[in-house]
């Protein structure tokens, strides 16, 4: 990965950690106890869900002779194996849902897929090997990167937010307000790296990722709808279920401790494009119907 990339994408992905963490209180956790439906609606989508709607995806492609690149593959799988990033809780507030359930399911699921996405693609990894096409997944990097970007962030944050919480309020403020920004600039660095790659490869990708988030965000309504939940709980799974970390995604593609190619990652930058233009279409749906 170019150096340029490298400097813009580890910041992000521990900035959006770091502020995750600084809205964390203990009883997020609590949450989960207090109302465990809809918590444990939320992480099955997340979890188990959405890998197993991506896969299938796949799999459809294939049987149609449409069938992606391995490479292709692997980016998708990961993307849809990264827990919700952050964003999610500042879609959830646009789109009057329950923040709170949004932090909560966030958290737990960033804890959560540090054990379960180093599982899961291994598993892919092995699954699509043949020939003509090797390519190994370290997992014990995966584990210790996760950790050192996701987890000491969280943690750090959570802590200065215990013990400082009218400053962590004010970092919040102004992490929040740069998050976006930031994400915009490493998908705009990316594309003009890969510009060809990513124009040639658009058309399939960009209906793989568009069909992905329709196909998850609806079984968050239908999940939510069968249990019954309120509202601003429907409305959280929605984007809860349908966002993914696409910083943690590229991080991991281009990672030089484990898979250290670029083209894994572009999935990802698609997955980005689309995700956002689809959920803020969602908010704005929400703003209409004036419920």
């Amino acid at each position: 990965m170019n150096m340029n990339a490298i400097f813009i994408v580890l910041p992000i992905l521990t900035l959006l950690m770091f502020d995750l963490g600084l809205t964390l209180k203990p009883a997020d956790f609590k949450l989960i106890v207090q109302r465990p439906k809809p918590v444990l609606i939320g992480l099955f989508g997340q979890i188990v869900l959405l890998p197993l709607i991506a896969w299938g995806i796949i799999q459809c492609l294939s049987a149609f002779e449409l069938p992606l690149s391995a490479l292709f593959i692997i980016g998708i799988m990961l993307v849809a194996c990264s827990p919700g990033g952050s964003s999610s809780n500042v879609f959830s507030m646009l789109a009057k849902g329950d923040v709170a359930l949004s932090v909560t399911l966030t958290a737990f699921s960033s804890l959560i897929t540090l054990f379960t996405l180093p599982l899961i693609m291994a598993w892919v990894v092995g699954s699509i090997q043949n020939p003509d096409f090797s390519i190994q997944l370290p997992v014990g990097n995966l584990l210790i990167q996760n950790i050192v970007l996701m987890v000491i962030p969280i943690a750090v944050g959570f802590i200065v937010n215990m013990f400082r919480e009218k400053a962590a309020e004010k970092i919040h403020n102004v992490l929040k307000r740069i998050a976006m920004p930031a994400l915009v600039l490493l998908v705009t660095v990316f594309f003009f790296q890969h510009k060809q790659t990513i124009v040639n490869e658009f058309a399939s990708l960009g209906l793989t990722m568009t069909v992905l988030i329709l196909a998850c965000t609806s079984c968050g309504a239908l999940l939510s709808w069968i249990a019954r939940l309120s509202t601003k709980e429907r409305r959280t799974l929605v984007i809860e279920i349908g966002m993914q970390n696409a910083a943690q995604a590229i991080t991991i593609a281009c990672s030089p401790l484990i898979f250290n190619n670029e083209e894994i990652a572009i999935p990802a930058i698609i997955y980005a494009l689309m995700m956002n233009l689809i959920l803020l279409a969602y908010v704005g749906i929400t703003k209409i119907s004036g419920k």
